[in-house]
This record gives C-alpha cells, structure tokens and sequence, in this order.
C-alpha cells in the first residue's frame, strides 16, 4: 500500500510517534496536539498536508473524551471564541496557502515560538476575563487555524486568568471541535482534503486513540502545569527544527 502524501516508511514511521506523543500531550493537557503534529511534519514535508488530518483527528479525541468533560465545559465562552473564529478562520486558511510551502513552514515555526514564549513568560491576569475580549481572541485563533495551530493564543490567555484546570481543558477540547467541524468545509473548498487526508487519519488512529486515553488518565492523576511546561518544550523544539529546515 503506497503511503499518503508521498512519504517513504521512515518520515511516515517518524510522524506516527509524533501523532502517539501529541496525543498524550493533548489527552493531559487539551491543547498542543494539532500544534505538535504540523510543526512535525514540516520537517519532513510539507506542514500543509497535515491541517486537515489534525482537524479530523482533533474530532475524533474529543468524542473519546466527550463523557469526562461534558459537566466542566463553559459554553458562553466557548460561543464567543467561535464568534471572532467564523472571521478569523478564511483569512487564516487562504493567507497560509498563498505564501507557499518554505513561507508557511516559517510562519508556522514562528507563531509556535512566539506563543511558547509568551506561556513561559508566566504572564497573568488576576480575575477571569468575560465578554468580547473572548471574541477578539476566537478572531486571533480562527486566523492561526489556518495552520492548524488554534489552540496555542486561547491556552496563552487561558493560562493567564484563574480558571479552574477542569473547566480549562474542558472548554479548549469543546471550542476545538466546533471549530474543526466548521473549518473542513473551508480546507475542502481550498483542496487541502483528499485521498491522501482519509488515509493518513486511518493510518493515524489507533496511535490517537492510545495516547489521548493515556494522556487523560493521567490528567486524573497529576498536576497540569508540570505537563504543559512539557508540551510547550517539545513545541518549541520542533520550531527550531523547522525553522533551521526552512533557511539552511
């Protein structure tokens, strides 16, 4: 069977440990999955074969995940966020396919630095922010989503007010999904699902599902800051490495 989008056993063998590894992380922690596999798989080919196939994947966790968070998750919130995201989410797309390949793998290397930076900053606000400024962050992650990557600004300003960890990991895997489903017609329109897409997620899914089961035990079980300090560690890694595949 030829493997999807081209790749030889090596890159496909590579890029299975990084779906097993960012499902873990995203099973603990509700963000970083979509993040980890696209900066992953720029270092093998092109990061833009991998939106879609994280998008369905990110589905796919939440319904495994759906009976354990169904109580924590805070709608009026998550409503907002996909307000600014149905404006932000075209932009992002369209703007992502425009620079090429190289561009792209930049950008996203980037973005991913950038926002690791500002969670290590250990930047906080002292009251939960409500209202529109949900909104303004649902457009900025709408746009990110165009790479895939949604989830890093909402777990930045996530992390910066004092929200409960259940409600926290709750409502990113709640808006993630709702987003996702809203953004694969768009990546259809825009040719970035195929044959190649279905085949990678079937390819894909019994590592996911492995690791996000994993990873959501564990959420029982430990203290979320010291995971996401290593979600954000290994995000920050694969940035370098893409960034150094990009200019070298």
């Amino acid at each position: 069977m030829a493997l999807p989008f081209g790749l030889s056993p090596a890159m496909a063998a590579f890029l299975l440990a990084a779906v097993l590894i960012a499902a873990i992380v995203r099973g603990f922690s509700g963000f970083g999955f979509s993040a980890l596999v696209v900066a992953a798989t720029g270092l093998v080919s092109d990061p833009l074969n991998a939106v879609a196939v994280v998008l369905f994947c990110e589905v796919v966790m939440t319904l495994q995940a759906v009976k354990g968070i169904a109580g924590h998750i805070d709608w009026r919130r998550v409503g907002l966020l996909l307000a600014g995201a149905a404006i932000g989410l075209p932009i992002g797309v369209h703007g992502l396919i425009a620079i090429g390949i190289d561009a792209s793998r930049i950008a996203i290397s980037l973005f991913i630095l950038f926002m690791c930076g500002v969670l290590l900053t250990g930047w906080y606000i002292p009251r939960e922010v409500r209202g529109w400024p949900n909104a303004v962050l649902g457009f900025a992650s709408g746009v990110a989503n165009g790479a895939a990557m949604a989830g890093l600004p909402v777990a930045a300003f996530f992390s910066a007010q004092p929200i409960p960890p259940k409600v926290f990991r709750a409502t990113l895997i709640a808006y993630f999904a709702v987003l996702d489903l809203f953004s694969l017609p768009v990546l259809f329109h825009a040719g970035l699902i195929t044959r190649d897409t279905y085949l990678a997620c079937a390819i894909a899914l019994p590592l996911l599902l492995i690791g996000n089961h994993f990873g959501s035990s564990r959420f029982a079980k430990s203290a979320p800051q010291s995971f996401r300090r290593l979600a954000i560690a290994l995000l920050a890694t694969l940035a370098v490495l893409g960034l150094l595949k990009s200019v070298i």
